[in-house]
């Protein structure tokens, strides 16, 4: 019961990584939610995959400073907001036909941008460059 339990896990993890890294490129699929789902199955299933996920390159950092309270780099929100509001934007305009479909669009993009205006911006500090002994 406990491996079947370690691979439901590590499945839902995979899944959940896979649409993060989808949600990287369409707006509408958030980001966080799965990536902080995937680190969640990954702590209660496999070590080595949540190293894994904690150590990428891509997103590691990101799990991170969010899971840590830090927050999201301004550059990541603008760049967020910025597809987000386009391509929502060319759904109301072109694509969606109903009107309640153009209110839940702007709803949804509403909602993302709100929070992600009040979520903490992440603003790293510069390295130190440690003196050395004896330069004046």
């Amino acid at each position: 019961m406990r491996e079947l339990r370690r691979l439901v896990l590590v499945a839902c993890g995979s899944v959940a990584v896979g649409l993060g890294v989808l949600g990287m490129f369409l707006p509408l699929l958030p980001t966080t939610v799965f990536l902080l789902l995937a680190a969640y199955c990954y702590a209660r299933s496999s070590p080595r995959l949540y190293e894994w996920l904690l150590t990428n390159r891509y997103f590691g950092e990101y799990i991170r400073n969010y899971r840590e309270g830090r927050g999201m780099p301004l550059r990541h929100k603008v760049l967020t907001l910025v597809l987000l509001w386009g391509v929502i934007g060319f759904s109301v305009v072109a694509v969606a036909r109903s009107w309640w479909l153009r209110l839940f669009l702007l709803a949804v993009a509403v909602g993302v941008t709100t929070y992600l205006a009040r979520l903490k911006t992440y603003r790293p500090r510069p390295r130190q460059v440690p003196e050395l002994e004896g330069s004046s």
